[in-house]
């Protein structure tokens, strides 16, 4: 069975849908956000961070778009992600290194700001660096979802509930929904979703229609 060690309103949100989409069975552990580390947990995921997800072999994975790369791999029947070969594999690919190498570590250094520099006088610069990276990739990502319904090939994947839990992690949500309309309507598509709804109300991503 699945372990998946993760906390409400982290980047467990989405490896939360891709098990439940897959069908699998899973045991969830809540890790505490304060307090001090437990040991056990830093052994395998040294950076304190969730999600964690720890495979029926034992072994265990960080980095979320990783995990659910390899969730997309070894349940194909669920189609977590486009076909493998498809010109739609390769976008949800691209996507989703995009989405964890240039935004999500850009709401790391909104949120964590204190960890990325020495100055102590510097933490609102860091934000304010971060926030433009942020618009700057959404900007990229609202551009490619012109004309389509999903970002990666025709149907629903992990790359579309990926890059709505990233922008409802924006600073100004509203003006975010108003500055990139193609992101909107896929994150509106999918405060409908029934998955979607179930979750939030546990993570609380967004606020409830």
């Amino acid at each position: 069975m699945y372990k998946l060690y993760t906390r409400p309103g982290s980047g467990g949100f989405v490896v939360e849908a891709a098990l439940a989409m897959a069908g699998v069975p899973f045991e969830q552990i809540d890790v505490p956000k304060q307090g001090s580390p437990d040991p056990a947990f830093l052994a395998i995921s040294p950076l304190n961070q969730v999600p964690v997800l720890t495979l029926p072999d034992g072994h265990s994975l960080t980095e979320s778009a990783a995990i659910c790369i390899l969730l997309a791999e070894r349940h194909l029947e669920a189609r977590l992600a486009p076909e493998t070969g498809s010109s739609g594999r390769a976008d949800f690919l691209r996507w989703m290194a995009f989405l964890s190498s240039v935004l999500y570590p850009a709401i790391l250094r909104l949120y964590y700001a204190h960890r990325y520099t020495v100055d102590g006088e510097g933490v609102q610069a860091v934000k304010k660096a971060a926030v433009a990276e942020m618009d700057r990739g959404f900007a990229v990502v609202d551009r490619a979802l012109a004309g389509r319904d999903w970002l990666a090939g025709e149907a629903l994947s992990l790359a579309d509930i990926y890059l709505v839990m990233l922008i409802a992690w924006h600073p100004e949500v509203e003006k975010a929904r108003d500055a990139w309309p193609n992101i909107e309507r896929l994150w509106a598509r999918l405060r409908r979703h029934e998955l979607i709804r179930k979750l939030n109300a546990s993570h609380e991503m967004w606020p409830q229609a």
